[in-house]
């Protein structure tokens, strides 16, 4: 990801990640990112996951289930990383160097058509069997032994069984048993006893759960592919006055490329010619046309509505805005919430628990083929999904909207979150001046008064002068070159327009200029004041005429956001300001707001969060990403507001709002609160399925292939459940 430095779930610096290199400060310290086809378990997530981290030299592991990705982080004097892939590959998997930006799956192609004609024999023959055991129950064919031949069955039970062997077998050399194993001692048990025709269609519902697993789970990860599917495949580079179509891949900083009407945009760059409308929504998630010309910057997978645009390439592939969401939503799933850590731990115990169960049923009843359902029943891969499906899913679903949440640590933050600290400029306000009030003391036209200051400030770059000029073109009031012009600083302007004397400045300002104010005029000014305004007089020909409020302004939807978070259970609200304390309560009494804190540099914001987690409450802080950074780390859950094209914003968030609106505050919320309560439901659903069919298996209800049959239906469920999340309620 070049040069950037992400922020771990805490604020902690993480190394970057690349294909080959990590951390660029140390020559021996590297990240190995490999794409390893089959990842799809938790299960499977822990084995991987113990067998690097026991090999020398690897500092860290982080598994990408959804993504179905491996990083590593390892010590290049200590180990290479062909042995830390054959490490993978040792495990059964394939393994292969992963792609920065990959492109979105076609389809399951894995082992075709070797996998499809093993699985085709074996459900010919399964097809077969179910049906002569059919046609015995209802009577429609004699009872006969063996009307498969056995050398046939056995072919099924060998070629079908065979990745539930080899993956078993792997296992066992690693010293690890695995849910392999338990399917392993189930086929052959069953063939052990003669039930070859049992064994064989063990081995075809494994297939068929595999099958299933795999569709319903691909289903749920369906919200990566969708987004990496927006990302654009080819550019035209203007060279020697030609247009060259290029893979994406080819391009440069530093290169010109031409982009036509409703193509998208390839590259992080800069409009050097043309003007058009820009689809943003792959990035903001708003789908409202924005205005591109010279000078404007613009974002790759974007899509160019109308017009035709030249831009130079600043930045391409994973170093785009686009590339670094792609990455913080594949690598999402790996910041672990603590209901997932209970998921984990399930699911290292569960196994061992399995196997004393079968035993116990054995020893119990005397039955070999109880203990054999029992083993076969146990399974706990919905438990294992509960979690990570529901955090891609949701994660993939906000990243779409422009709501990026960082994990699924993050997502349980905001379900809890119960206090939220919002920082006032930019956050809460627009950041920047505007003039709110144009008050005439003596009946001269609004629209006179804002000539006379507008052409006063009209050779001036102070941020009231771009307030007041944007204030008289949007009253399209003509503004008039200044005669004469004189700023004295920190006081105010005088000049001479269309003839006459003019001074725009403060009370003090005034008064040195030997202009007294009417009680009148001085009211008006503590009325604006007191409203958190900056009041400031204009006269003209020595003559207090009116008055000009400037202030920073509340946003709009700031009003409604805040009352839906009370209604989302957010108890207290804080507004923070480095302002004095008459603005800090003029805004949080415009917003309803009853605390507020004034006058706070950076490290008080600290100080505050800090002093409310100790209190027991679960912050939410609010801010721009850049100067409220560390308050940001600092919080349970960091929400930088509008951070699209600011690195630094994107990374010292927990959720990043790419667009400047807070009715995505209380939408992250509600969608953190969804997401963990379909985890929880998820998680319920797996474990009681577990426990309930091993208990009908160890009384003989259930047959082995019966507990067989059932195998997908809970991880059906659970992926079923978990992509309920990919659609956002018309409410949010």
């Amino acid at each position: 990801m070049g040069s950037r430095q992400p922020i771990g779930p805490h604020g902690t610096p993480k190394p970057p990640v690349s294909l080959v290199d990590g951390d660029r400060r140390q020559a021996t310290a590297k990240t190995l990112t490999l794409q390893v086809d089959g990842l799809c378990c938790t299960e499977c997530a822990v084995a991987v996951e113990k067998t690097l981290t026991r090999r020398a030299g690897v500092r860290g592991v982080k598994i990408l289930s959804a993504a179905e990705k491996v990083e590593v982080r390892y010590d290049a004097r200590k180990v290479q990383a062909e042995e830390l892939a054959g490490s993978i590959a040792a495990l059964g998997y394939k393994v292969r160097a992963a792609d920065v930006l990959p492109a979105p799956p076609a389809g399951k192609q894995r082992g075709f058509p070797g996998e499809a004609i093993r699985f085709g024999f074996v459900a010919v023959v399964a097809a077969i069997a179910l049906l002569e055991i059919g046609g015995e129950h209802f009577g429609w064919l004699e009872v006969a032994k063996e009307r498969i031949p056995l050398p046939v069955l056995l072919a099924a039970i060998l070629i079908g069984g065979y990745p539930i062997f080899r993956r078993a077998a792997l296992g066992a050399l690693k010293g690890r048993i695995n849910v392999d194993s338990m399917m392993s001692v189930g086929i052959l048990g069953a063939a052990a006893i003669g039930q070859y025709t049992s064994s064989m269609l063990i081995v075809f519902f494994m297939g068929v759960a595999h099958l299933l697993e795999e569709f319903t789970t691909g289903k749920s990860r369906k919200a990566i592919q969708e987004l990496i599917k927006l990302a654009p495949k080819t550019a035209r580079i203007k060279r020697d006055g030609r247009e060259i179509e290029v893979a994406v891949e080819a391009l440069q900083p530093g290169d010109v490329v031409a982009i036509r009407p409703g193509e998208q945009i390839p590259a992080d760059g800069s409009v050097v010619a043309g003007v058009s409308a820009v689809n943003q929504a792959s990035i903001t998630g708003e789908s409202m046309l924005v205005d591109k010309q010279a000078g404007d910057p613009v974002f790759a997978a974007t899509l160019n509505d109308a017009g035709y645009l030249e831009v130079q390439v600043t930045r391409v592939g994973a170093d785009t805005t686009f590339g670094k969401i792609v990455k913080l939503v594949e690598e999402a799933e790996a910041v672990k919430a603590p209901v997932q850590k209970f998921a984990d731990r399930f699911t290292t115990y569960f196994l061992p628990t399995a196997i004393g169960v079968a035993v116990l049923t054995y020893l119990i009843s005397g039955q070999l083929t109880y203990a054999i359902a029992v083993l076969v029943a146990a399974c706990p891969c919905a438990v294992g999904l509960a979690t990570p499906l529901s955090v891609i899913a949701s994660v993939g679903a906000g990243a779409k909207q422009g709501l990026l949440i960082k994990g699924g640590l993050y997502l349980e933050g905001l379900a809890r979150v119960d206090c939220v600290v919002m920082d006032k400029t930019g956050t809460v306000t627009f950041g920047k001046p505007r003039v709110t009030d144009v008050v005439s003391l003596h009946g001269l036209a609004d629209s006179e008064l804002l000539k006379y200051a507008a052409s006063l400030e009209k050779n001036s770059e102070h941020p009231i002068a771009s307030a007041i000029l944007a204030h008289a073109t949007a009253q399209q009031v003509s503004v008039p070159d200044p005669e004469r012009f004189e700023y004295l600083v920190g006081q105010g302007l005088r000049g001479l327009v269309a003839g006459r004397a003019i001074m725009l400045g403060n009370a003090k300002f005034l008064a040195d200029q030997g202009i007294p104010l009417t009680p009148q005029a001085q009211a008006h000014a503590d009325v604006l004041g007191r409203d958190g305004k900056t009041a400031f007089f204009l006269t003209v020909d020595g003559v207090a005429e009116g008055v000009v409020a400037v202030a920073d302004v509340v946003r709009d939807e700031v009003p409604a956001a805040l009352e839906a978070l009370k209604k989302l259970g957010v108890r207290r609200l804080i507004l923070l300001t480095g302002d004095n304390e008459r603005v800090a309560a003029a805004i949080a009494g415009r917003l309803g707001i009853t605390e507020y804190q004034a006058n706070l540099l950076p490290q008080d914001k600290i100080a505050l969060v800090q002093a409310l987690q100790r209190a027991g409450h679960v912050v939410a802080m609010i801010g721009d990403g850049v100067n409220d950074a560390p308050a940001l780390a600092q919080a349970d859950v960091g929400i930088a507001m509008g951070v699209v094209g600011s690195d630094v914003a994107l990374e010292a968030a927990h959720v990043a709002l790419m667009r400047d609106d807070w009715s995505q505050v209380p939408k992250a919320i509600r969608m953190g609160c969804r997401t963990y309560r379909t985890i929880r439901q998820n998680i319920a659903l797996g474990i009681a399925w577990d426990v309930v069919t091993m208990g009908l298996a160890s009384i003989g209800v259930l047959s082995p292939v019966m507990a067989a049959a059932t195998e997908a239906l809970p991880d059906v469920l659970v992926s079923l459940n978990s992509a309920r999340l990919l659609k956002v309620p018309n409410h949010e």
